[in-house]
């Protein structure tokens, strides 16, 4: 029998990092919106429905959907422009794909010299049809990346009034540092679910928090691994989980949601589906916390060990 949801369910919201954005704690992301089928009103709908329930910040990137992602959103945007000023914008860039939309790419790979970066931003304006992105990230570490470069690209973005706030995604704890020294960093983008959680043993997360700069999560449910993975981890956990679920009346997601938003480091999940009924879900997980021993009985069925 599904759960019911509180009826005045709203998402707070946080700020990054002193002088950062301030994002929804729940965060809509929006790289399988191709795959969503829906009509420029159905993107139109499906933004306000976000938006009443809080969740005001939308991820993107210019890959996305084969960079046909950022276009489909833009057109809603256009559609009805007055939804632009309730909303925090993030985009991506620094990966070149092998595309039919772009067929001057030859093999795949990374790009972060500034004037990738700088185009990259200006077309990501373009298809959001927009005149500013809150917050820009670097999407992977790139081996010929010249931190210099990038600062220079970044605070050029900035003093055009183009980009308000800068970050990376999928960094190391040393790579963040290296670039932060050098330019005000928002938050570092990376994977992490009960499925995934070497960010809280790598450095990665405790850097951040020691920083004080929050983390965004993507991937928070596995993939939908949580939901259908045959494997022998992902049957452990989501037993686990649903066991803690039902004692504690909540939503399966919703648990997973509230377990990695409370750890120290203040993790912002990212949602991947077009259905407002799943955002929702991942919003009610803003709405509790779990007893410490819940908590860690996650992390052992993550993990396969006790902590000690």
């Amino acid at each position: 029998m599904p759960h019911r949801l509180p009826a005045d369910l709203h998402c707070p919201r946080i700020q990054t990092t002193p002088g950062g954005p301030e994002l929804s704690r729940i965060v809509a992301g929006m790289w399988r919106m191709t795959e969503w089928g829906m009509t420029v009103d159905q993107r139109v709908a499906f933004i306000e429905q976000c938006l009443a329930l809080g969740v005001t910040t939308f991820d993107h990137a210019d890959i996305y959907g084969s960079y046909g992602v950022e276009a489909l959103f833009g057109e809603a945007l256009g559609r009805k422009p007055s939804l632009r000023d309730q909303m925090q914008l993030v985009s991506k860039c620094g990966i070149k794909l092998v595309a039919p939309q772009r067929p001057q790419h030859a093999i795949q790979h990374y790009d972060t010299s500034a004037g990738h970066i700088i185009a990259s931003a200006e077309e990501s304006l373009r298809q959001l049809q927009t005149d500013r992105l809150d917050l820009l990230l670097i999407h992977r570490p790139d081996p010929l990346m010249h931190f210099d470069e990038v600062a220079e690209a970044f605070s050029l973005l900035r003093k055009s009034g183009k980009v308000l706030h800068f970050g990376v995604s999928n960094f190391s704890r040393h790579q963040f540092d290296s670039l932060n020294r050098r330019i005000q960093l928002a938050t570092n983008q990376v994977e992490l679910s009960p499925l995934h959680t070497a960010p809280m043993f790598d450095e990665t997360l405790d850097g951040l928090q020691d920083l004080g700069v929050t983390p965004m999560a993507w991937s928070p449910l596995g993939g939908g691994r949580l939901f259908n993975g045959t494997d022998a981890a992902a049957d452990k956990l989501r037993l686990v989980i649903k066991d803690i679920a039902d004692h504690i009346g909540q939503p399966f997601a919703s648990v997973v949601f509230a377990w990695i938003m409370q750890l120290p480091s203040r993790p912002i999940p990212l949602t991947g589906s077009g259905r407002i009924e799943a955002i929702a879900v991942a919003v009610a997980g803003t709405g509790f916390t779990l007893e410490r021993g819940d908590w860690f009985k996650i992390l052992r069925a993550a993990r396969g060990h006790e902590v000690a």
